[in-house]
């Protein structure tokens, strides 16, 4: 089951990826101290990552578990001077279940693509507000690195969705902050700054252990689109 939801993302990503530039060489090969934009790069790896809060896979309850493959792709803004590709592609792998009685998700996710790795994870809630207006919540935390920097990442997401026969559309709001820190140079440079983003997006659920997803989510600068698969067994 691993394996296939694997190559499922592989598949979704591989085109992309191609094209792609390795993340930590092209932080490398056109950031300079004291004049490149580091706040702007790192917001906009914020919103890259923190796209991936809105993974709504439903969780199955503990042994059950969903896997998920996400692919990030996020515009940099006008003030990052530092990316140089017209658009940042980034997949992970997610797992989440729920604690039987508690009803809290645990999630674990991470990536090592294009030159980043990200390990991190999170718990999540859903509730039921009406009959046919359902409510998630999540908090976050990712470690991720490349050759030259690292970073740490917070972000709490909420969403909205509704079920029409195999359809949910949802919409959701978060809140990134990270802190980077920049690695084998002199002197290093870090900062830390947050910024809001929202999203709009429709899960899709043609079988009953399969779920995909398509969204759009957009920053105070820039925005950028997700999508994915996950398997529930």
């Amino acid at each position: 089951m691993k394996k296939l939801v694997f190559l499922l993302a592989m598949l979704c990503v591989s085109p992309l990826l191609t094209h792609a530039a390795n993340m930590g060489d092209d932080f490398h090969d056109h950031y300079v101290a004291g004049k490149s934009n580091l706040k702007a790069y790192n917001r906009d790896l914020n919103g890259l990552v923190g796209m991936v809060d809105f993974h709504t896979g439903k969780a199955k309850m503990f042994p059950g578990v969903n896997l998920g493959a996400n692919v990030s792709v996020f515009k940099p803004s006008s003030d990052n001077n530092i990316s140089s590709d017209s658009y940042t592609v980034l997949p992970f792998l997610v797992a989440e279940t729920k604690i039987p009685y508690l009803g809290i998700g645990v999630v674990a996710r991470g990536t090592d693509v294009n030159g980043y790795r990200s390990l991190g994870g999170g718990l999540t809630y859903q509730m039921t507000l009406i009959e046919f207006l359902n409510l998630s919540f999540g908090a976050f935390y990712d470690n991720g690195r490349t050759d030259w920097y690292r970073n740490d990442h917070y972000s709490a997401s909420a969403i909205a969705s509704t079920s029409v026969l195999i359809f949910t559309p949802y919409v959701g709001v978060g809140y990134d902050y990270g802190k980077l820190k920049t690695r084998k140079y002199t002197p290093n440079e870090s900062v830390s700054d947050g910024t809001p983003r929202g999203m709009i997006g429709l899960n899709i659920h043609p079988f009953p252990l399969l779920t995909g997803f398509v969204a759009y989510t957009i920053t105070k600068d820039s925005h950028g689109f997700t999508g994915g698969v996950g398997l529930s067994f």
